[in-house]
């Protein structure tokens, strides 16, 4: 029961009026407050605020302190006012996590790494637009009883399989060096830094292997007109995941083998070079690749010879898998054993098709130059760089990771050239379109419309008759994320010939949704999903309101309405009352949810309301409010962490400014990150944008640097998907680290746009230069060049916009973050800001030169 203001009150009944400020003394009886699922929550419901705790959290030791609601919970022979229970636990001086970065200096990745996971990634190499690739890994990056060195021919996220294997996937296996030894010196790199060109360098004492790998076509010079690629159905077929329509199954197999049988395969080009650099002979060793040695002798059930009269590895004269030379003539046997004088080099060339060919084509293989073909494959990836914007960044690491970025994504971008739709892959599965939006997103940012376009262009052609749009493992979200990322790329173009165009697409995705929210409107579900989507949006079947799927369906329409409006549609404004009533519908349950979700406590001894995943069940999954088991992809809370509102930031249903945005931020921060950053999948979490909106620089670059250093292969820039290893080549999770580099470089927002919103502060000591050159924003192209002369107490930045006068910002501001964070003196141009360290220039027209003096 129930006791307050000397009356015995029924729970159900418990609604009294109450003074402005009181106390007022419970007492509840039939109750567990046990540790374990299922304890006593106390729902506490006001005309200002509502919120819950459990109630075995309640102690006079650590009250449950809620300073938002004026609220203190206490054990009853705690005799103190909220007054004193409030100056107690401030005058600990204990700050949230949030509070505790912004005290801390600000994050590097010299400092982020020395803390997170260093994660080895293999390596995709391949054409763009061909699934037809191959996976370069090394003995120490693999599972520890496989011992080899190894490139595996692949269909984008499947193994090549083989008859000569009985049907089992392939790959080929070798090794340099005397063998595993107690040390290991290896180490990786792109060439150039950016390219998708591998280099290793394994030193075994005085004996040094350096390793160039690059893949190239077996007969054309590898130029951009020669490059066929694969239709992007063949290419879905191939991903892990994918959905068809029974239409669209037909229309893959109709073209499958046209596909996948060509008379010019990819080949994988090697190069090892092993140097005596000591001053005595010294001997190197080597095994040439052949087929799945790891597996014998399980896998491999037919004979496997070796030419040593033109080296050639094959299963029979007209199945030829390898062409082995060493200093220009064929390798005499698979083992090799070279005294190398001090100086001299061995140098061997390995060429693997992607599939054995047969004699005559391998011959004429053989007598192409590995060197030509490098010169080929070097102009063939520096022409891609050309088409995008040119990024000079002051950081080594980060400038490289962002071209090296791009190209991984474009790698994986697969369809038939030179038109035609193009499947955004990631890692090993379909595009999905939740996790293809930031990959198609950053090709418009850095001004390429037209890759972005052909890969939009993937969901359209693959869109239901009932405009449902749908094409990987049962997830649910991906219609409203492809509405977002059209309204997206529309705001970059302003394309309305292409709006056009799909009219009829966009128009049949959003009465989907509509139809969708209708079946959702039931009385019983006021507050716990009425008028909100319910569906799967990953891998747990979890067919709920959650509020990931309604945000970016909510996003969605919303853009859908933008893109309508500008070409005149009468159904824009018909939408517009439809996103009203959508938007009001979510935030009624966020605000039950928020409300019957019990209390957590933070760093700093006050207590928040936790965020609600989905609108079903009260509060975060893992703290067991309702039992059950909800460890998943390797941690208790993906999807309180990973699915929940905070998309609702990200999607402009709730701005970072609101109350709502703080109980969600300081929450994920205090209770469910480390670092300000997820686990399991952490790029899943869009929360830096919000702290960057919310001017949480150090909370952004806290993210920025954890999550790349722990996620990212630290030699080669390829991105996993999850803090183990889990699919490799994740351009996912990958161009969400690219996504992050641009919002650090500018943000746009309504009639503003900010330049260097969160660049690191090491980012202009003297000497340095921040040039972004032709990268698309809202307001049309931008350009500008920071240049750093601290030594003379300034710093110069040019600024160029080129758009239409109507699209041009009404406000710059433009964020200069000395490295000692001294204020500015002095401006040349607008007002300065000095609590945000911005220059604020009204009615932005024409080239600009703000100079700023410290």
């Amino acid at each position: 029961m129930l006791h307050g203001a000397g009356q015995v009150i029924d729970p159900a009944d418990a609604m009294f009026l109450l003074p402005e400020a009181c106390r007022l003394d419970l007492a509840f009886t039939g109750v567990n407050t046990n540790i374990g699922p299922h304890a006593t929550v106390i729902g506490v419901q006001t005309a200002k605020c509502s919120f819950s705790f459990f109630l075995r959290d309640v102690t006079d030791t650590h009250p449950i302190y809620l300073p938002d609601y004026e609220t203190a919970i206490s054990e009853t022979d705690d005799i103190r006012s909220y007054d004193e229970i409030s100056c107690a636990i401030q005058s600990q001086g204990l700050q949230k996590r949030l509070e505790a970065i912004e005290s801390d200096p600000e994050e590097s990745y010299d400092e982020a790494s020395r803390k997170t996971r260093d994660l080895k990634c293999v390596t995709w190499l391949g054409l763009s637009r061909d699934i037809r690739n191959f996976e370069i890994s090394f003995f120490a990056m693999k599972a520890a009883s496989d011992m080899w060195d190894c490139v595996k021919p692949r269909y984008h996220g499947k193994d090549v399989t083989l008859p000569e294997t009985g049907g089992a996937p392939v790959r080929y296996d070798y090794f340099c060096g005397r063998g595993i030894g107690s040390i290991l010196e290896r180490r990786r790199w792109l060439e150039q830094g950016v390219l998708p060109i591998l280099n290793a360098r394994l030193q075994d004492e005085e004996v040094i292997y350096t390793y160039k790998i690059f893949v190239t076509l077996e007969r054309q010079a590898l130029q951009a007109e020669h490059v066929r690629g694969t239709h992007f159905l063949v290419a879905d077929h191939y991903s892990v995941g994918s959905m068809f329509t029974n239409e669209q199954a037909a229309l893959c197999t109709e073209l499958h083998n046209g596909e996948i049988e060509r008379d010019e395969e990819t080949v994988c080009y090697i190069r090892i070079q092993a140097v005596n650099s000591g001053s005595t002979p010294r001997y190197s060793f080597v095994r040439i690749p052949q087929p799945n040695v790891h597996a014998l002798p399980d896998l491999m059930k037919t004979e496997v010879k070796y030419d040593r009269q033109n080296g050639f590895g094959s299963y029979r004269d007209d199945r030829v898998f390898l062409i082995a030379s060493v200093n220009g003539t064929p390798v005499p046997n698979i083992e090799m054993a070279v005294l190398l004088s001090p100086g001299e080099k061995a140098e061997y060339i390995y060429k693997i098709p992607h599939r054995p060919l047969s004699k005559e084509r391998a011959e004429a293989l053989m007598r192409t130059s590995y060197e030509e073909k490098l010169v080929e494959c070097y102009a063939f990836w520096h022409a891609k760089l050309t088409k995008m914007a040119s990024l000079n960044l002051p950081e080594k690491r980060i400038d490289e990771m962002m071209r090296a970025g791009m190209l991984h994504c474009d790698l994986v971008a697969y369809g038939n050239e030179p038109e035609g739709a193009l499947a955004a892959t990631i890692g090993v599965y379909s595009p999905i379109g939740s996790e293809s939006a930031p990959i198609i997103q950053y090709f418009d940012s850095i001004g390429l419309h037209d890759l972005a376009r052909r890969c939009i262009q993937y969901f359209i052609e693959k869109q239901h008759d009932d405009g449902f749009i749908q094409n990987f493992g049962g997830y649910m979200l991906e219609t409203g994320c492809v509405l977002w990322t059209i309204g997206e790329h529309w705001r970059y173009t302003r394309d309305d010939a292409w709006i056009r165009s799909i009219r009829d697409n966009i128009v049949k995705a959003v009465r989907f949704i509509i139809a969708w929210r209708e079946k959702n409107k039931r009385e019983e579900l006021r507050g716990h999903g009425y008028g909100m989507l319910d569906g799967k949006v990953a891998d747990p079947e979890d067919n709920y309101h959650i509020f990931m799927l309604n945000s970016t369906a909510y996003a969605g329409i919303k853009r859908a309405v933008e893109v309508l409006s500008s070409i005149n549609d009468s159904l824009a404004d018909e939408f517009s009352s439809e996103l009203t009533a959508f938007h009001e519908d979510i935030m009624e349950s966020l605000k039950t949810g928020f409300a019957e979700a019990p209390a957590i406590p933070l760093g700093d001894g006050t207590w928040c309301p936790a965020m609600p995943v989905w609108a079903d069940k009260p509060g975060p999954l893992s703290l067991q409010t309702s039992g059950g088991a909800w460890f998943t992809h390797g941690t208790f809370q993906v999807r309180d962490v990973l699915l929940g509102p905070q998309y609702l930031l990200l999607d402009e249903v709730i701005p970072s400014d609101s109350l709502q945005a703080r109980h969600i931020l300081n929450c994920l921060a205090d209770v469910f990150f480390i670092n300000n950053t997820a686990f399991s999948q952490p790029y899943y979490s869009p929360h830096p944008l919000a702290n960057l909106q919310r001017g949480e620089v150090k909370a952004f670059l806290k993210e920025f640097y954890t999550n790349m250093s722990a996620l990212a292969d630290r030699e080669t820039y390829t991105f996993w998907e999850h803090l183990y290893h889990v699919s490799p080549h994740k351009t996912h999770e990958e161009a969400w680290f690219m996504m992050r580099c641009r919002w650090m470089l500018y943000l746009e927002a309504g009639d503003t746009l900010t330049l260097l919103p969160g660049v690191p502060r090491a980012w202009l000591e003297h000497g340095k230069i921040i040039a972004v050159d032709g990268m698309a924003s809202y307001f049309g192209q931008l350009t500008f060049r920071v240049e750093s002369n601290l030594a003379a107490g300034s710093v110069t930045i040019h600024i160029k916009i080129n758009g239409a006068l109507d699209r041009l910002p009404k406000l710059l501001r433009v964020r200069v973050p000395h490295p000692q964070g001294v204020k500015a003196a002095a401006v040349s141009i607008g007002r300065y800001d000095p609590v945000g360290e911005f220059v604020l220039i009204d009615g932005y027209v024409g080239d600009v030169v703000v100079n700023i003096q410290f």
